[in-house]
């Protein structure tokens, strides 16, 4: 890194978990310094949430940070947007339009159409786009897509996905005091999707990122356990995909005792492998008819594993290095668009707002196919 860029922030003040996370992996390999932040809606909050966190410049309104950033010679290089998900649009669309780099949460949008329009004012400005799909900056999750690309599976034919929460087993929402579950239980600001946009697309952004497939068709289950909920918390369906392999996946925040349990499974003609994230510092490989293998990270030869490695094998890594990688590797490729150079190799993992609208796809075929009583819809 030739020098540290400067860092914006929308959303994520005082009591929001993932605005401290944001923070702590933009900091974590020196690549980028907090600057300034629109924190919250309300001024007084604003204000203390960015003295709480040391970020020397405040606004009221992410408008008003927008213009005046890109205005000041010394202005932020690049915004987060950790918001509920109805102001992903309009805050990014405001950023992209004033020249500034865009790191935002998934999903991309609350629709496909604005999913889109995203992507193509991205291209417009020649401005990075990222989206924390945070799961791909593990190094054995690199390291599982680079086994696929050199074809130590073979020919992929079964891609198995789970993502199983508990928190919403209960309807903690109505009591109005857990302002996540409040908001992402509220379509107007979740958008159409509930566990479906939260962790479903996590759960397919995986499947894809590591097998190097998209399902070109999807049979869904869309569901809502909790009675009073307006958005679903359960969602399963059987996949296809055009070189005739055939998949699995679900996705619930109902699944009593579950903690963050996110896993994959691919299996091919050769090989198959497991990850698991609440043990992500391994990968289990298994050759067809050998012995199973426990790959760990910092042992692995891979060049993808080892550009997301920080410490020596033994010391775990988990989810804020993983975050960190997404960071790192957006610090990279901003600055080589801000140099006119080509993008660098090593970054090459890094999910973008390609990778959001694919999400947005999924949540609209698996939507369409649930209302038709699960009938086979195209992605």
């Amino acid at each position: 890194m030739a020098r540290r860029l400067k860092l914006g922030m929308v959303g994520g003040g005082q009591g929001a978990f993932i605005g401290a996370v944001h923070r702590i992996a933009a900091r974590l390999d020196d690549c980028f310094e907090v600057v300034a932040g629109a924190l919250s809606s309300d001024p007084q909050r604003a204000q203390a949430s960015a003295a709480q966190a040391n970020i020397a410049r405040s606004y009221a309104d992410w408008r008003e940070m927008a213009r005046a950033e890109s205005a000041r010679d010394d202005g932020i290089d690049a915004v987060a947007i950790v918001t509920p998900n109805h102001l992903h649009a309009p805050v990014a669309t405001a950023f992209l339009e004033a020249g500034i780099h865009v790191i935002c949460d998934k999903p991309l949008a609350v629709s496909l159409a604005e999913g889109q329009a995203l992507a193509r004012l991205a291209r417009e400005k020649q401005r990075l786009f990222a989206l924390t799909h945070t799961y791909s900056g593990y190094p054995m999750v690199r390291h599982a897509r680079e086994l696929i690309e050199a074809g130590e599976l073979g020919d992929v034919r079964v891609v198995q996905v789970e993502y199983a929460q508990d928190w919403l087993a209960e309807p903690i929402e109505q009591s109005g005091t857990n302002r996540q579950a409040v908001w992402r239980t509220d379509p107007t600001r979740s958008g159409p999707a509930g566990c479906l946009g939260d962790i479903g697309t996590h759960a397919y952004h995986l499947a894809g990122f590591i097998s190097g497939m998209l399902p070109a068709e999807l049979a869904a289950d869309v569901n809502t356990f909790v009675p009073g909920r307006r958005l679903d918390d359960h969602v399963q369906a059987m996949l296809r995909y055009a070189n005739g392999a055939r998949g699995m996946l679900w996705a619930s925040q109902v699944a009593s005792g579950a903690e963050n349990a996110l896993r994959l499974r691919v299996y091919g003609t050769r090989a198959g492998l497991a990850f698991d994230q609440e043990a992500p510092n391994e990968l289990g490989f298994t050759p067809l008819g050998g012995a199973a293998q426990r790959l760990t990270r910092g042992r692995v030869k891979g060049a993808a594993a080892a550009h997301a490695t920080r410490v020596p094998p033994g010391h775990p890594e988990g989810y804020l290095e993983a975050f960190a990688q997404l960071y790192k590797d957006a610090a990279l490729q901003i600055e080589a668009l801000d140099a006119g150079q080509p993008l660098p190799p090593e970054s090459r993992f890094l999910t973008t707002v390609d990778d959001g609208v694919e999400g947005l796809r999924f949540i609209d075929a698996m939507l369409a196919s649930s209302a038709a009583g699960g009938q086979w819809r195209a992605i």
